[in-house]
């Protein structure tokens, strides 16, 4: 039996080395069985593609409804898992702390932070912490991590490029702050170019991620590579291309009467292959 720590290890040993590789995010226990089943070497949560198999827009989830979430991909396949912990519920440091204790109890051995709140505490959603609490968060969230009787693999973010402040030296401002402050891996969402990638990179000494599907040129993971990016995600990418298809499926039924998009579907037979195993 694959352990916590032994997820730990496989987690921090492929930041460590010099090929990148995918993190793809599925949303629920199935997904995560069926990239397994595909072969990738870690997973990611996506809070937004929890929240909308809940019905609601991202970032609406609950504190135990996410803890049961991130519980349930942990314990779906033997991969290690990162989760998006958005906000870490709650503004002040020491719930990112308690926050970041309480997700690892699920089985996780990675986690993400973001430098905007999401309306939990007393900060209105969608405002950016100030640099230096936003650093003092990732340092709280850094010692908690340590604290741990494995090593847990604490990314980063900074929100900028997704909050509609797309000011490059401010973000790595942050990121190299957050370094400082203890992050393992950074991560700023919503770079759209090479460029911009390459800056970031640059300027940093840990792992970075980056994430495709959701802004941007879709730049190859080879690329990103020679870039020097050491870790991709997907976020919401997954959950919307399934949602996507759904849509469109709906809509051939109830303009046409039609239905062919069942001949794109995977066979009910290989699911049950795949899932009994």
């Amino acid at each position: 039996m694959t352990t916590q720590q032994d997820k730990a290890d496989q987690f921090a040993a492929l930041h460590a080395r010099e090929r990148a590789f995918i993190i793809p995010n599925p949303w629920d226990a199935g997904t995560a069985r069926l990239l397994a089943h595909v072969g990738f070497e870690a997973i990611a949560t996506t809070g937004a593609g929890l929240a909308f198999s809940l019905g609601r827009p991202d970032g609406a989830s609950t504190r135990d409804e996410m803890l049961a979430y991130v519980g349930s991909i942990a314990a779906a396949t033997d991969l290690p898992v990162s989760a998006d912990l958005e906000d870490g519920f709650g503004d002040d440091p020491d719930a990112v702390a308690e926050f970041i204790l309480a997700a690892a109890e699920t089985g996780i051995v990675g986690g993400s932070i973001e430098d905007r709140s999401y309306g939990r505490g007393d900060r209105p959603a969608g405002e950016r912490y100030e640099k230096e609490f936003a650093a003092e968060r990732i340092r709280v969230a850094a010692e908690a991590a340590r604290a741990l009787p494995f090593r847990f693999t604490l990314t980063a973010r900074c929100e900028n490029f997704l909050i509609g402040k797309p000011d490059l030296a401010d973000t790595i401002g942050r990121l190299r702050a957050y370094q400082e402050a203890g992050a393992d891996c950074l991560y700023a969402p919503g770079l759209t170019t090479k460029e911009q990638i390459r800056e970031v990179v640059a300027a940093v000494d840990r792992p970075v991620n980056v994430v495709m599907g959701l802004v941007g040129e879709p730049i190859p993971l080879k690329e990103l590579e020679e870039l020097g990016v050491r870790r991709v995600s997907v976020g919401s990418a997954l959950s919307r291309a399934a949602l996507g298809s759904f849509v469109a499926a709906a809509t051939e039924m109830r303009d046409h009467g039609t239905f062919g998009f069942a001949a794109d579907a995977i066979p009910h037979a290989e699911l049950g292959k795949i899932f009994a195993r």
